[in-house]
């Protein structure tokens, strides 16, 4: 199995868990820890974490280093999880945090850190929530974990420059 498909598999896990414990009405939240959820750093972000997300209040998970936001929850967070390597996947800067964007589970859109051990992943259900943010949001949490690289492109890679159009 691919670096790739592993990181997808537990995403698709947790978004279907907690489908799974919010069908039954429970107060709190069931996900999956991640593999490092006992990082250091995921508790210096935990414990920056703000009570709304998007607008959304903050619910009780059953696993550490985890959060969830918005009834039925909308926006889930692991932190802990395995940092991407080089990826074909889309990277965006949000607020200065720069995420890999994995759109495979649509409308819900895994967004995961690049450059940042631990990692920390972000499930948003597009369809109750902008994405954008709730990252935004999360922002000053995730910074807590210093960035050590970032996302390149292939005028990075390649010494080359994508020509801005011109504004006249």
């Amino acid at each position: 199995m691919s670096a790739r498909k592993r990181l997808l598999v537990p995403g698709a896990l947790v978004a279907a868990f907690a489908c799974v414990g919010l069908s039954g009405c429970a107060s709190t939240v069931a996900l999956d820890p991640a593999a490092s959820a006992t990082d250091p750093g995921c508790a210096e972000i935990m414990v920056r974490l703000p009570s709304t997300v998007a607008g959304l209040d903050q619910r009780e998970t059953n696993a550490q280093a985890t959060s969830a936001w918005g009834s039925p929850a909308s926006v889930l967070l692991r932190c802990g999880v395995e940092p991407y390597g080089p990826t074909t996947l889309p990277c965006v800067n949000v607020s200065g945090i720069d995420w890999i964007e994995d759109d495979s589970q649509k409308p819900s859109y895994t967004y995961t850190t690049f450059g940042r051990s631990p990692a920390t992943q972000v499930i948003v259900d597009s369809n109750a929530v902008s994405a954008s943010s709730a990252l935004i949001d999360l922002q000053t949490a995730v910074a807590a974990v210093p960035q050590t690289s970032q996302c390149l492109g292939a005028d990075d890679l390649f010494g080359t420059t994508t020509p801005t159009p011109d504004a006249g």
